[in-house]
């Protein structure tokens, strides 16, 4: 396998890389495919009066800010796995107490398996602390799921690199677990269309599909927080994160962003922090607001919003 890496050109050994050319292709046909399919009639309105798109449907502003955001976080992402890739060889050179052979088969197995599993507990994270929120709350701004929403990446995955640091710890080649969350993205890419219904079921049980992550990407309250799972969907289903697609969901925030300003997409979130914490009267309600769920409010303004009974 080694021999086979070595063979594809430098520039083409990210995977991401090499399946750039797919992504622009596949979000081509998948646009013409809306154009030509798109319903006569609206789509029904979610519940709660919110209006949403037709199935599989696209529009140019959103896909274009999809496809600009992922375009920059192929840059941000480069500095941010440059300064994990030195940090890790460290790990990997001076701290591990062992280290796996990188031509082995089964070392690029396991790291691919072991991105999967820190993928699942960084994503499941990033939707609990509102700090981490703040910055992946981009890639579930829009209202549509198509190929292009994949593309809508956030600019700072900082917080996945702490995710991945055990991984050199034990041993991983630092460059086969930048190639395991590769793998991951690529395989990510996919699951991200409502042209795929549900797969045959022993795949639907194992692996995240464009079902399971349907769910994931709606904003009902029945599917918020759901489906973290990457590649493997067994991870959500062992640790109780799981939740089947029991009806199209409604796409994006609870609260849209209303925008499709590559900046104010990727950056609202962390003004809205830095308003909450200026005018929270304690330190606690002002880490609260940092390191607390989206959505966290203190008791006291978390009563007073609650309707009283006549």
């Amino acid at each position: 396998m080694a021999d086979l890496w070595h063979a594809v050109p430098e520039p083409l050994r990210d995977p991401v890389a090499f399946a750039v050319p797919f992504f622009v292709l596949l979000v081509s046909l998948e646009a013409l495919a809306a154009h030509l399919l798109e319903d006569e009639e609206p789509a029904p309105a979610a519940p709660g009066g919110r209006t949403r798109p037709p199935r599989g449907g696209y529009e140019r502003r959103d896909a274009l800010a999809s496809i600009g955001a992922g375009a920059v976080s192929v840059l941000t992402m480069s500095v941010w796995k440059g300064l994990g890739l030195v940090v890790f060889t460290v790990l990997f050179a001076y701290v591990a107490p062992w280290q796996l052979p990188a031509d082995a088969w089964w070392t690029w197995a396991i790291a691919i398996l072991g991105v999967d599993f820190t993928f699942y507990w960084a994503h499941r994270v990033a939707h609990r602390v509102r700090l981490v929120w703040a910055t992946h709350q981009a890639h579930h701004s829009s209202e549509y799921y198509n190929f292009a929403t994949a593309l809508r990446q956030k600019w700072n995955n900082a917080h996945e690199l702490v995710f991945w640091a055990p991984l050199p710890l034990l041993g991983l080649p630092p460059a086969l677990v930048f190639f395991g969350f590769s793998v991951s993205l690529v395989y990510q890419f996919f699951v991200h269309t409502e042209r795929v219904d549900r797969l045959w079921r022993p795949v639907e049980l194992v692996f995240n599909t464009p079902s399971h992550h349907r769910v994931h990407h709606g904003s009902d309250p029945e599917y918020l927080d759901r489906n973290y799972g990457g590649i493997l969907i067994v991870w959500d289903r062992l640790f109780g994160t799981f939740t089947p697609e029991r009806h199209r969901p409604t796409y994006g925030l609870t609260v849209p962003v209303g925008s499709t300003n590559l900046l104010h997409i990727q950056t609202h979130e962390y003004a809205a922090i830095v308003r909450d914490v200026r005018r929270a009267p304690t330190l606690r309600d002002k880490l609260g607001y940092v390191f607390g769920p989206p959505g966290w409010r203190p008791v006291t303004a978390a009563l007073a919003e609650t309707p009283t009974s006549a």
